[in-house]
């Protein structure tokens, strides 16, 4: 009797279909708060039995050479970018949004930012050049037969390195080099699809249209100049004149994009093209102890939090003040992750951190209210926790992102110039504590991205395995991305059909001129 019930279990495990054997990943990922949602990835890449290898600079400042969950190559390069270069140039941006600093001090930050943007460019195109110059690292890589890379192509590091190595390619992507991914994809109707910067959501007026199409032209020149300028010749150099970078950079088989239809405004999309939006996102840990306790003692009041994210640890000192005493005022308790001077205004409600479990508070049931700076990842716990939010956007795509909420109903944009003014920042919190709707509106949010029949993480590590599985997805890429921009919008056909059109007008004019001729001449003949 044990043996049957031996071989019916054997029998039972042999039948049950497994997702995939244990692959070999290559990454290549980015710095900052690009490699928190990565390191996610990760980790639960190494839990289902992958052996992950990733690939990171002498000067990494995030990125750690050993890890439990992964190896890593190490490339050697003499310059990175590091936190502090970019949180300088940052804190000049909030100096000049506030008005703290004159014109000619903003051409002068101007230039220099530009001038910062070619050297992050510089830099991160020295660090692929040292990796792929180093044949060593090459002949490793060469003989461990990865199965995929997985990179986030905000560098094209990864993609240089997959076309090198020629295997199937995947991103953790919501940024290409210089822009949005789905403008690179998939059809972007410009009426409707607004380009990051503009401030508009997907109902423009007239004049909102044609802003956001010279938006979209300095956006598509921007692009088009720092991949010619800075990468073509890298990728010339090492993978032969034959290709084309812009054209790699669309060649991934799967784009796991980091958004989904309950943050982003609907829009046309791609077969290879996988949302993930919220996948770091997960139920709420129990609090440190001293943490627990200063939540719990805010008693009925609850508590608000406010972190800037990666890059902003602090705030000028006289708007740090401001924050500081406008808090002071709530009968909530605040938690309020900051590194600088402790603010002379501070009030005995709020607890400064250096760090704080973000998620976890997030989805604590005393949580009122989230002080954000519209990052992405902070973005959607916000979201898949039902938090609302006030929203203080600083740089790149954060008020964009913001006004996602915003337009939803579930959190109010506050422009940093305007903070310290008329008692904004007090009132603003005051309104979205004490307004049910926006609350509402985020718990409506929230049991929207939770209604889903997979979890965006599970999502996104099936389609990784279904690479491997099948050496690529490509069935699931369009011939798009493969054509020059003139036959992708028809041009061809449109003058073509036009020179036929036009030619038919013309000989059927010379037809009635000559039978008018002949019908004249005859009529000449017989008078």
């Amino acid at each position: 009797m044990k043996l049957i019930y031996c071989c019916s279990a054997l029998l039972l495990l042999l039948l049950i279909p497994r997702a995939c054997e244990g692959g070999n990943i290559l990454v290549f990922p980015i710095e900052g708060s690009h490699w928190v949602n990565m390191d996610i990835l990760l980790q639960a890449l190494h839990s289902r039995g992958h052996n992950i290898t990733v690939v990171r600079t002498s000067k990494s400042w995030f990125i750690k050479e050993k890890s439990s969950y992964y190896n890593s190559y190490t490339v050697q390069v003499e310059r990175s970018l590091d936190q502090k270069f970019l949180t300088d140039i940052l804190f000049k941006s909030i100096e000049f949004e506030r008005g703290a600093i004159s014109l000619t001090s903003f051409l002068y930050i101007s230039v220099e930012m530009f001038g910062t943007f070619v050297e992050a460019q510089r830099a991160v195109g020295e660090s692929i050049t040292a990796m792929l110059d180093d044949q060593e690292l090459l002949r490793n890589m060469k003989d461990s037969k990865f199965d995929l890379v997985l990179t986030d192509p905000c560098g094209p590091g990864g993609v240089i390195l997959a076309k090198y190595l020629n295997i199937p390619l995947v991103y953790n992507v919501r940024w290409l080099i210089a822009g949005e991914g789905h403008l690179a994809i998939a059809p972007s109707p410009l009426s409707y699809i607004p380009i990051t910067g503009s401030g508009y959501t997907d109902k423009m007026t007239f004049f909102q249209r044609v802003k956001n199409f010279v938006l979209y032209l300095l956006s598509k020149t921007h692009n088009e100049l720092v991949m010619r300028l800075m990468y073509q010749k890298m990728c010339d150099k090492y993978l032969g004149p034959d290709n084309d970078l812009h054209m790699l950079m669309l060649d991934a088989d799967i784009w796991l994009m980091r958004v989904d239809f309950v943050f982003e405004f609907p829009r046309p999309t791609m077969p290879n093209v996988v949302y993930m939006g919220g996948f770091q996102c997960k139920p709420a840990k129990p609090l440190p102890e001293h943490l627990e306790e200063f939540v719990q003692s805010s008693g009925e009041h609850g508590v608000i939090i406010m972190s800037l994210g990666t890059f902003v640890s602090e705030l000028p000192a006289d708007l740090t003040e401001y924050i500081a005493a406008a808090f002071a005022k709530l009968p909530q308790k605040v938690i309020w992750r900051h590194k600088g001077d402790r603010p002379a205004s501070l009030g005995n409600n709020t607890l400064i951190v250096d760090w704080m479990p973000q998620n976890d508070l997030l989805g604590h049931p005393k949580m009122k209210l989230f002080v954000a700076h519209g990052g992405t990842n902070g973005v959607q716990e916000a979201i898949y926790h039902g938090v609302p939010v006030v929203g203080l956007p600083l740089f790149f795509d954060q008020y964009d992102n913001l006004l996602r909420l915003q337009e939803r109903g579930g959190a109010k944009i506050l422009a940093i110039q305007t903070v310290d003014q008329d008692d904004n920042f007090l009132k603003a919190i005051q309104e979205v504590l004490n307004e049910p709707s926006y609350r509402m509106n985020m718990q409506r949010l929230s049991r929207l991205h939770r209604d889903q029949p997979i979890k965006p993480l599970d999502n996104a590590l099936f389609w990784i395995e279904f690479v491997m599985r099948h050496k690529g997805a490509a069935h699931l890429k369009a011939e798009s991305y493969r054509m020059p921009w003139y036959s992708y919008h028809s041009v061809d056909v449109f003058l073509f059909l036009a020179g036929v059109f036009i030619l038919m007008l013309f000989t059927t004019f010379i037809f009635m001129r000559c039978l008018y001729t002949a019908v004249c001449k005859h009529k000449v003949k017989v008078d």
